[in-house]
């Protein structure tokens, strides 16, 4: 057993250590963005993921049927097949029929073929196509009593907007307007503040409001560059086909960057340091890294919580992007988005001017 001299020169050899150690164990935790990303970012990215990709039954194979001489009979044939109701069975003319396929909205387009049989429009690049066209088929022969088997013929269809990287590029240009208005407006605030250079304004006749929208602003000529640059490397290095108006998009990319401009300068509005910033901003943007449609739909979660997941800026924006680039759609068709992303910004603009402070 040691001795008490010994207990003090034990003490002594690590006071040192332990005392640092105390003291760094101690920024750690008071640090936000430390605490979010060990302890809060996996949880809450294995509660969304685990959402989106849960057990669940056996989708149905969503089918469209373009309205023409003979659909009729294979769609019957389809219905009254032994698994017949596994289907989602649409029946559409034919260019919107092409269009359902071709955006991703249905997995299988089928067409009669003038000879009592039908014709199946599908996609070897994706699987959920592949695979319907194969069930469908094997349906149908079923259905047909298969002596003598239904004629069938396949026809690939890969053109561009029905790919996966036609779905993801707008996601990833919605979260680049994400990231650099929240980052680079809040990161900005607080080093200014950080720095006593917004105390220089004090003095000044300048309103808080002028001074805000003034940084908000200057998001724009970044999102010019973001949007030309996203755009195109995949019109250059996918064949991307942009089907809407370039003033269109262009719109609704300045809408979402101002959205999140202001989203930016309400967190930082009284934050003080660079680390508290950082740890609402990871915050408030997780949920929409998860739940907003960047890297697949968010069809995929359940349909109880879809209504609240289109309330989400990011969403919107996502939603928006999408229908006007791959879908052509006009801004009138997309009032709800923007009126979603409109009032995020403007009330984070409003609460941003009430609550910010120059010290």
């Amino acid at each position: 057993m040691p001795t008490p001299t010994e207990k003090l020169t034990i003490h002594g050899r690590w006071a040192g250590y332990t005392g640092l150690l105390g003291v760094r164990m101690k920024e750690l935790f008071r640090e936000p963005e430390v605490v979010f990303w060990i302890f809060l970012f996996p949880i809450l990215l294995a509660f969304g993921l685990g959402i989106a990709f849960r057990n669940r039954p056996t989708e149905k194979v969503n089918v469209v049927f373009a309205q023409q001489e003979g659909s009729d009979r294979l769609r019957q044939l389809l219905k009254a097949a032994p698994d017949g109701q596994k289907f989602n069975i649409q029946v559409q003319p034919p260019e919107q029929a092409a269009d359902s396929f071709r955006l991703g909205k249905v997995d299988l387009e089928i067409l009669p073929d003038g000879k009592g049989g039908a014709e199946y429009v599908y996609d070897p690049s994706r699987p959920e196509s592949l695979l319907a066209q194969n069930v469908v088929d094997d349906a149908l022969q079923t259905s047909a009593g298969r002596k003598p088997s239904l004629t069938s013929s396949s026809r690939v269809n890969s053109e561009p907007g029905s790919r996966y990287i036609d779905f993801l590029i707008p996601g990833l240009l919605g979260m680049n307007l994400m990231g650099s208005g929240m980052w680079g407006i809040g990161f900005a605030l607080v080093d200014m503040r950080q720095r006593k250079l917004l105390k220089r304004f004090v003095a000044t006749p300048m309103r808080r409001s002028d001074f805000l929208l003034a940084l908000a602003s200057s998001r724009l000529i970044l999102m010019i560059l973001e949007l030309l640059i996203v755009l195109g490397f995949g019109v250059l290095m996918f064949h991307m086909r942009v089907m809407g108006s370039w003033p269109a998009i262009l719109f609704v990319s300045c809408l979402g960057a101002m959205t999140f401009a202001g989203l930016g300068l309400l967190t930082a509005s009284r934050a003080e340091k660079i680390e508290t910033a950082s740890g609402i901003m990871n915050v408030i943007m997780m949920p929409m890294w998860v739940f907003s449609g960047i890297f697949f739909s968010y069809e995929r979660f359940p349909a109880k919580v879809i209504p609240l997941i289109r309330l989400l800026p990011l969403t919107a924006l996502n939603d928006s992007l999408r229908a006007v680039i791959l879908e052509g759609k006009t801004l009138t068709s997309q009032a709800e988005p923007i009126l979603v992303m409109s009032l995020w910004g403007g009330l984070c603009f409003l609460f941003a001017v009430r609550f910010f402070r120059w010290t």
